[in-house]
């Protein structure tokens, strides 16, 4: 590794730290030991949800400054529901919408003409529009990177396409075409675009083929997530599910597993019980408690949790990037069963370190496989820790980052990416 010190500019539409959900858990992965070798200025938009003083505290023992906005168009539903009516008679799409906060550009401007940057490091493309290439007079202006943590337009593209209701689903239909187009002008114009997984590279590359990519994988602290004596021994009957469960990802996911899957494993196994795991659980998930079944919401340490159970399930239908969930259990070494959508990504071999089934049948019979055969679930959760010590490390995937960064601010010249085709498929 070189001793060359970067000045990096991080923004963000969330504070990354402390990490308690997906998004959160790979920006603070990244940007603390990134934070360790060059300095890091981090402007972060905060929803209501988030408690100001508890992530400054955090983000400041590895940030040079911290500066944190209130965003007004929060999370609430009318808030929401506001900006989406605005946003069907608007150029713009809903999520440009929801993080243009004029406050966020004041601190850029102040900032940027403060102080030089080598890079600007913007998560996810919806803060593209801000006017980031800002210097001190006569200094050079920076390099701007972005990590994609998934194909944001092709998310938005799968919901629309999920079986929701009529309404829904034609807004859905215009706003994804409307953020596709926002979301490629972004990667157009960065310097370089970093992404969880070889898949989502090939995405971007069918799209801009003249792309500067990076693949950095999404990891765990396989320091903090491993097997300890002082955990519980594995049940032998509960299956865990964990995610942040306001996202519609989780949801539907969670969702199909009661409804479809759960049932069949009751019937084989009885004494069989799911946990479900994670914070804000809307009405919908906390509906699906019954029998055997048991929402338990936020937790502060899940590995307790996790080391008690007999597996952990991934049932997800929607969604990109990859799962932050697989690879930390994969460190707590437990045997996983995920649909191939949910494992995306993740160079898991089927029926080495993990289990994959995409129908409820198979699904459940994989789940009822693992309890039945405690044996067969220590051999695949050893040999998915096993894979994510080697390959699945946060210090692993922040080197790489590092390299990519240091690349980028040394070229000199940025070859232009073609203009995208427009699809309406």
């Amino acid at each position: 590794m070189t001793s060359r010190r970067l000045s990096i500019l991080h923004l963000s539409q969330l504070p990354a730290s402390p990490p308690r959900f997906g998004a959160q858990a790979r920006i603070h992965g990244l940007l603390a030991p990134l934070a360790a070798r060059h300095e890091v200025t981090a402007i972060a938009l905060m929803d209501p949800e988030f408690d100001e003083d508890e992530c400054r505290r955090a983000m400041a023992q590895y940030c040079r400054e911290v500066v944190l906005i209130p965003n007004p168009h929060g999370r609430g539903v009318w808030a929401k529901r506001a900006l989406q009516l605005r946003s069907l008679v608007s150029t713009h799409s809903f999520e440009h919408l929801r993080y243009a906060v004029p406050a966020f550009q004041a601190e850029l401007d102040r900032l940027q003409q403060r102080t030089r940057f080598d890079v600007v490091d913007l998560e996810f493309p919806y803060l593209a529009h801000f006017r980031m290439r800002q210097s001190p007079a006569g200094a050079p202006r920076p390099k701007v990177v972005i990590d994609a943590h998934e194909i944001a337009h092709d998310m938005v593209r799968q919901f629309a396409r999920a079986g929701l209701g009529r309404g829904q689903a034609l807004y859905g239909e215009l706003d994804w075409r409307k953020l596709r187009r926002e979301e490629l002008a972004a990667f157009r114009a960065a310097d370089g675009i970093y992404l969880c997984s070889a898949d989502d590279e090939t995405r971007v590359h069918a799209e801009l083929p003249g792309a500067r990519t990076a693949v950095v994988p999404n990891a765990a602290d396989v320091e903090f997530y491993r097997p300890r004596p002082a955990d519980p021994p594995a049940d032998g009957r509960t299956i865990v599910f964990f995610g942040l469960l306001s996202t519609r990802p989780n949801i539907d996911g969670v969702t199909w597993l009661v409804e479809e899957i759960w049932p069949r494993v009751a019937r084989a196994r009885p004494e069989a019980r799911l946990r479900i795991f994670g914070k804000n659980p809307p009405p919908a998930v906390l509906a699906l408690v019954r029998p055997g079944v048991e929402v338990v919401g936020f937790v502060e340490d899940l590995r307790p949790h996790l080391a008690s159970a007999a597996a952990v399930a991934v049932p997800l239908r929607l969604g990109g990037g990859t799962r932050l969930k697989i690879v930390e259990a994969m460190a707590m070494a437990k045997a996983i069963v995920s649909t191939r959508l949910g494992a995306e990504g993740i160079e898991a071999r089927p029926e080495r370190e993990i289990l994959l089934a995409d129908d409820p049948a198979a699904f459940a019979a994989s789940l009822v496989r693992l309890l039945e055969d405690p044996a067969a679930a220590v051999r695949l959760g050893g040999a998915a820790r096993h894979l994510a010590v080697e390959r699945y490390a946060w210090s692993s995937s922040a080197a790489t980052l590092e390299q990519f960064l240091l690349e980028t601010v040394d070229r000199t010249q940025r070859p232009a990416a073609p203009a995208p085709v427009e699809r309406t498929g």
